[in-house]
């Protein structure tokens, strides 16, 4: 999680470090649709390299927002979802989609 003193005296700016590269937004609709292994992400998202993945989806447990659970399973398996906070930045997403929608919309007008 960032520390206090490293946050952004700015909400916007303290909101935007949360996702600060376009794979957390990508990854971010994944989890919203149920919970991930890490290689079913990887291939659900056209793109993404393995390191930048795993890197997001450190950042994403350290700040709170994903949860990673380890399935019992031979041989173990990592699973991803979302926790509470992280369904809670869910509408900040859901907002940002919004504006694209309707900003495509004005443009093509």
């Amino acid at each position: 999680m960032i520390s206090k003193k490293d946050l952004p005296d700015c909400p916007v700016a303290t909101t935007l470090s949360l996702i600060n590269s376009k794979w957390k937004v990508f990854i971010f609709q994944r989890l919203q649709e149920r919970p991930w292994r890490h290689n079913e992400l990887k291939k659900s998202i056209a793109g993404i390299s393995q390191k930048v993945l795993t890197d997001s989806l450190r950042s994403l447990e350290a700040d709170g927002l994903v949860a990673r659970k380890i399935l019992g399973e031979k041989p173990p398996h990592v699973e991803y979802s979302l926790t509470p906070l992280g369904w809670e930045f869910k509408s900040v997403l859901d907002t940002l989609y919004n504006f694209g929608l309707r900003y495509k919309k004005l443009i093509d007008a």
